[in-house]
């Protein structure tokens, strides 16, 4: 779990910008994985601690995707 929180942490404060598309694939991937991994920890013991550093990581998804895919029109 430590190492789990470490790479997640990790990912977190690692610089997105000059970004290729294929490393906005990999690093959106990446968050996927991260997010349901912790998930699957958080569903055991409940740590709000966990809850943050998921909301933390999907918050940083989203901006990745909407770099990928373009903002949705309405």
């Amino acid at each position: 779990m430590e190492l789990l929180i470490n790479q997640a942490l990790e990912f977190e404060q690692a610089k997105m910008s000059h970004m290729s598309t294929s490393d906005r694939v990999v690093a959106s991937r990446e968050a996927k994985r991260l997010i349901l991994a912790i998930n699957e920890v958080y569903k055991t013991n409940k740590d709000n601690s966990l809850m943050d550093i998921m909301k933390r990581l999907t918050a940083k998804k989203k901006r990745i995707d909407v770099r990928l895919n373009g903002r949705p029109s309405s």
